[in-house]
């Protein structure tokens, strides 16, 4: 494949952005208000989206642009010992869920993410989520898998590809806090 190649489809994936306008301006909302009432994110994924949930939650808990009040968001794939624990003493399959429990509540927001949608991890933490009364977004990919039906606002990137799916989640997240940010500045 050529560089040249690899643009075009990163410039294919974000551009399956445009019909879901609606749904990232839902999302941003949903986490406008929840930080504005006093409630927190979590925010979850596997592997590179692991990453994306922590590049997510630092956006939120430092800062995206401007110099502003930092906001409570936590990525649940960041404590090694728990997640290992979890595994260890549960299954992998709980890894977030009961990190949801612990550390979620109503009013709170959960950012799931997913390029195939079929994590059994993400896919428990949004049946937890909604379960114990916490609001979610599903960042998924491909069909969305068994995932998309879970969350309260689920975006499904289409593309076949993980690296593009993923590159075009970084950009949910982006448009989410420059949708946000405003209002988070004015506190």
């Amino acid at each position: 494949m050529s560089v040249r190649q690899s643009i075009d489809d990163a410039i294919t994936a974000v551009t399956m952005l445009v019909p879901l306008e609606a749904k990232i301006r839902e999302a941003a909302l949903l986490i406008e208000d929840a930080l504005l009432s006093g409630h927190k994110v979590l925010a979850c994924g596997n592997g590179g989206s692991a990453a994306d949930s922590s590049h997510f939650a630092t956006e939120l808990a430092c800062r995206f642009v401007g110099d502003r009040r930092p906001y409570p968001a936590i990525s649940l794939t960041g404590d090694g010992g728990l997640l290992t624990a979890t595994a260890n003493d549960y299954s992998f399959e709980e890894v977030f869920a009961r990190q949801v429990v612990a550390f979620g509540r109503p009013g709170d927001v959960l950012v799931a993410l997913s390029t195939s949608g079929k994590s059994p991890n993400v896919r428990r933490a949004l049946a937890v989520a909604r379960e114990t009364g916490l609001k979610s977004i599903a960042l998924l990919g491909r069909d969305g898998g068994v995932c998309q039906d879970l969350a309260s606002v689920t975006m499904i990137v289409p593309h076949d590809v993980t690296a593009r799916i993923q590159e075009a989640h970084k950009v949910i997240i982006h448009i989410i806090c420059e949708l946000i940010e405003p209002a988070l500045e004015k506190t």
